[in-house]
């Protein structure tokens, strides 16, 4: 069975770090802490669960916060989990399981990473994230934001599933670190410019983001799935401006780079459906449900559950196709069986279909 040495970086947990160690504390081998400032009751919480804490001076450059913390594991693997993270009981059992089959020869192992929940505790993001990685490899992490670990060799994806539950979030946080890395003549990668383009969009500083993802796109550098969320992304900021025909060339740009995903689908379908050309909707639509992604990157299961249908519903709806309508209501219930919009227009087709019998 293989030794694993839990690492994590953190600063103010006191609210959650108790929560995300009593998730993992009885399946690891090693518990190591890196705290980088922390002012409140975070080290205290701490020291009930492991003497091995160790000061970082903060830097504003997470990938050297997070080489340092694996530098202080002492076990076969290394795992690193973020305050805000947890394991369900089922997931510490699957996690249990795999220390005790995983092949010694396997490098690193990726991990579902439920990203956010509904508000019925459904999964609404998630992602893979190459979690567990053997600490002979020295696996390095890159970026001072947004920061990834470079893993390459025999790899694995396993059934554990890492569930992400914020409390808390600093918005302001990423964006301040990459202007100052700006201001002081820092040079962006391709990757930092997408990611510097999402803090921008976040922050509604729409034009400037616009900017920069033609930047990245213009570099032609980066992964075909941040190409596509770049275009998505430039899409809704001319959305934001007003500007619907910048909005659907930005789409329409994306299928450049692959094949569309149920995303792209539905975008597409949606400012169609807001031109009120329901025939070019429904083809968009239909296309999210039938699409799927491979990809180890962001999967929003909306686009391609019950969001098409419950889109799908309303165009035949207008089209007075009843029948139909219905249909793609109930599989969108089927996804979403409490939810009041696709309730309330249940309702309303049972009325249709009645009036008309």
């Amino acid at each position: 069975m293989v030794t694993i040495s839990l690492c994590m970086i953190v600063k103010n947990e006191e609210s959650i770090i108790e929560r995300c160690l009593d998730s993992v504390q009885h399946v690891v081998d090693e518990i190591n802490i890196i705290d980088t400032g922390s002012t409140d009751r975070t080290k205290e919480i701490v020291q009930n669960y492991t003497t091995r804490i160790f000061d970082f001076i903060w830097c504003d450059d997470f990938a050297k916060a997070r080489n340092f913390s694996f530098q202080q594991a002492t076990k076969d693997y290394t795992l690193w989990l973020d305050a805000d993270d947890v394991l369900t009981t089922e997931y510490q059992q699957k996690l249990l399981q795999l220390k005790k089959s995983l092949n010694p020869n396997i490098d690193a192992v990726s991990m579902d990473y439920y990203v956010q929940l509904d508000e019925d505790g459904e999964i609404e993001i998630s992602e893979k994230r190459y979690r567990l990685v053997k600490r002979s490899r020295n696996f390095q992490w890159q970026g001072a934001v947004h920061e990834f670990l470079h893993v390459k060799g025999k790899l694995f994806h396993s059934d554990v599933v890492i569930t992400h539950l914020p409390l808390k979030k600093d918005r302001d946080r990423n964006i301040q670190i990459y202007e100052r890395l700006m201001a002081a003549g820092h040079s962006f990668s391709a990757r930092e410019t997408f990611h510097y383009a999402n803090e921008l969009k976040s922050h509604q500083r729409f034009l400037e983001a616009i900017n920069h993802y033609n930047t990245f796109l213009d570099l032609d550098l980066g992964s075909a799935e941040d190409k596509i969320q770049a275009c998505l992304n430039v899409s809704d900021c001319y959305q934001h401006l007003r500007d619907s025909k910048q909005a659907i060339q930005s789409l329409l740009q994306s299928l450049l780079y692959e094949r569309p995903s149920p995303e792209t689908c539905c975008r597409i379908g949606h400012l169609f459906m807001e031109q009120f050309k329901n025939e070019a909707s429904i083809y968009w639509y239909s296309q999210a449900i039938q699409q799927s992604s491979t990809t180890l990157g962001t999967q929003r299961r909306a686009y391609s559950t019950w969001l098409p249908h419950l889109q799908l519903s309303k165009l035949y709806d207008r089209l007075g196709l009843y029948e139909n309508a219905h249909e793609h209501n109930e599989a969108a219930r089927r996804y979403k069986p409490n939810d009041k919009r696709i309730l309330d227009n249940e309702k309303y087709l049972y009325s249709r279909l009645n009036k008309g019998k």
